[in-house]
């Protein structure tokens, strides 16, 4: 069978030890005999294929366990690729320093393969499939010559839950391996699911660095040239060259949106760039609430929010990702399905996010974040006082005075989500959560108002298409700079953005009166001195407390032509020290702005493909300019 050509065969025996406990903080019970296991032909057949290419010493088939993971790790605090942090202060945890021109996501260089060009459409980066594996195959040839070839099975998920996907890893990357098994349930468990009529993703990952007899390994090693290519029609993933995180942790953006999104798209059900969380009114009502937002728009702070309004609970299910399917009831039910958290370190301190960092009080992975001289970790954001004295991301020495951060502004920590001690008991159910409401945010520093609700689902999809926000140091491009963002899936959908759309709207149509309630918000609003309005943080549950009032019927709201906006009686702004002025900004509808705004949403639009774009949307965008021609 050629990596050309991938089909599905029958099974085959195949046999190696096998241990099963997950990776954590519980102690490892490992089993010590070897298990025999039913693996399927087209899956071994694959993987000869890949060692057959690649060319490694040796292969080894990962069962997740807590004796693997100390394995690899101890290797790798050996290479130089782990700095193993103070037992003290961080217990079973590491840094990792990347090569500093291996730090990001690399936009530029990653491709979406469709048969053909317009299923792309005109925000991913098209190659031809078969032109694209041709290139591909002869950077992977020989690519893991030295090195280990590692099998990662992986679910996405609960293992066997019915909202669940399952995929397979091949890595010659031990700093991925012990990654995804933070970020995934791997193991045996998952290669029992693949079997000749099962669907699986096969993703392909080197970090091109084959090593020739005798030669001396560096600490983290990539190749120059990067690719991060997706196959949605046979639902593949290939991806060389790079080592950091979603270009090779595959199960992320590859596989849980990129290809997911296609697959939801075929299959009727929704792969999205949100967190879940679960909220508890004072009264003991339950609902949940799934939220896009861009990279450093607040998402984190969100999904592990901790309430200032007294009586209300916020639980986490998700931080990044979500995936949505009409249940049998009608309803619209969510899984997260991530195991853990990749979080972005900068920014999340004492002060803005405390449950984030409960979260990685050990068995984390911190990722171009500084040193500090008792062996734990800092970065920008972490406390409100840098320490006199650091490492920096880079290893250099670092003081307050230094002119560059500490740590890279993409540092990142990766950490099992059970850790977390916001996380809400349903967050592994298999047959997920009802989602109540939809939420999209973003950083806007003028026009879009604090909080405002939808009018009805198409409107909803309308002001999820036309999101936009600065950019952030995850993306490529200058720092601060607008751009459009629609539903926070730019980098991340795997098909033309207007047929995107087209799902949303026939989702809707799917869930009917079932449909929940789409809000936008906006934490970042200034005054004409450039300084925030809002506070933002935990004081966001004051919003939080409106949409679930809106969703409960006892607030109003006042209808304008962008939705539903709180009236100033019913907002809880008392102690923030707000003037009427502020709360106008945040309440009320600039006509100049939004004219302006729907003049560039329509040329947006029509960057997508006039022809393409769905017409409800085109009707939203007239209604919205006729309401706002009738204001005063």
């Amino acid at each position: 069978m050629s990596l050309l050509d991938r089909t599905t065969q029958k099974t085959s025996t195949s046999t190696y030890p096998t241990r099963v406990d997950s990776v954590g903080s519980r102690p490892a019970r490992a089993s010590e005999t070897p298990t025999t296991l039913r693996i399927d032909a087209g899956l071994a057949a694959w993987i000869a294929d890949v060692t057959a290419l690649t060319e490694p010493s040796n292969v080894v088939w990962c069962d997740g366990s807590t004796a693997e993971y100390d394995l690899l790790t101890k290797a790798m605090v050996a290479q130089g690729t782990l700095i193993r942090l103070n037992p003290e202060w961080r217990p079973n945890s590491f840094l990792a320093r990347s090569d500093p021109a291996d730090v990001a996501r690399v936009e530029d260089r990653t491709f979406i393969c469709s048969t053909t060009e317009i299923d792309a459409g005109p925000t991913n980066n098209w190659r031809e499939p078969a032109e694209m594996k041709a290139e591909l195959t002869t950077h992977f040839r020989g690519s893991m010559r030295g090195r280990t070839m590692y099998v990662v099975p992986f679910s996405m998920g609960p293992v066997g839950g019915p909202l669940s996907q399952v995929g397979v890893q091949v890595t010659d990357s031990p700093y991925v391996v012990v990654s995804m098994a933070l970020m995934t349930r791997i193991g045996t468990d998952v290669l029992n699911l693949i079997t000749d009529d099962a669907p699986w993703v096969p993703a392909l990952h080197s970090v091109g660095a084959p090593l020739t007899p005798g030669a001396v390994d560096v600490a983290w090693p990539h190749n120059a040239s990067k690719y991060i290519a997706h196959f949605p029609e046979t639902r593949e993933i290939w991806s060389f060259g790079s080592g950091y995180g979603g270009n090779a942790l595959l199960g992320k953006k590859c596989f849980a949106l990129r290809i997911a999104s296609v697959m939801a798209r075929d299959e009727g059900w929704m792969a999205e760039h949100m967190l879940l969380v679960k909220i508890t009114s004072p009264e003991g009502r339950v609902y949940h609430v799934a939220a896009a937002f861009p990279s450093a728009c607040g998402k984190t702070n969100l999904a592990m929010l901790k309430p200032t309004v007294p009586g209300w609970k916020v639980e986490t299910i998700g931080d990044d990702i979500v995936w949505m399917r009409p249940g049998p009831d009608g309803k619209l039910r969510a899984i997260n399905p991530e195991r853990g958290f990749f979080g972005v370190a900068p920014g999340t301190g004492i002060e803005t996010n405390q449950t984030a960092v409960d979260t990685m009080w050990g068995n984390t992975i911190f990722t171009n974040v500084a040193l500090r001289d008792d062996g734990d970790v800092w970065w920008e954001g972490l406390t409100p006082t840098p320490p006199a004295h650091l490492l920096d991301w880079q290893g250099n020495d670092w003081t307050p005075a230094s002119s560059t951060p500490a740590a890279h502004p993409n540092a990142r920590f990766t950490v099992t989500a059970d850790q977390c001690p916001s996380i809400a008991e349903e967050w592994e159910s298999p047959e997920g959560v009802v989602v109540d409401a939809i939420l999209f945010g973003g950083r806007r520093p003028s026009t879009v108002p604090l909080v405002a609700q939808s009018k009805n689902w198409a409107h909803g999809v309308f002001v999820g298409a036309t999101m936009a926000s600065e950019t952030t140091a995850a993306a490529a491009g200058a720092v601060g700079r607008l751009r459009h963002d629609p539903f926070a899936m730019l980098p991340f959908v795997g098909y033309n953005m207007a047929d995107y759309f087209q799902h949303w709207l026939d989702m809707g149509d799917v869930l009917g009166e079932n449909a929940p309630p789409i809000f936008q918000v906006n934490w970042f609003r200034k005054n004409d001195a450039g300084s925030y309005i809002w506070p933002g943080f935990s004081e966001n549950s004051r919003v939080v407390e409106w949409i679930i009032r809106r969703l409960e019927g006892d607030v109003a709201a006042r209808q304008t032509p962008i939705g539903g906006l709180p009236l100033v009686h019913e907002l809880n702004v008392e102690g923030l020290g707000l003037s009427d002025s502020d709360v106008a900004t945040l309440t009320g509808v600039d006509k100049a702005a939004w004219l302006a705004e729907a003049d560039e949403t329509a040329t947006y639009f029509d960057s997508l493909g006039a022809d393409r774009m769905p017409e409800t949307l085109m009707t939203e965008l007239a209604r919205l300019r006729a309401g706002l021609a009738k204001l005063a």
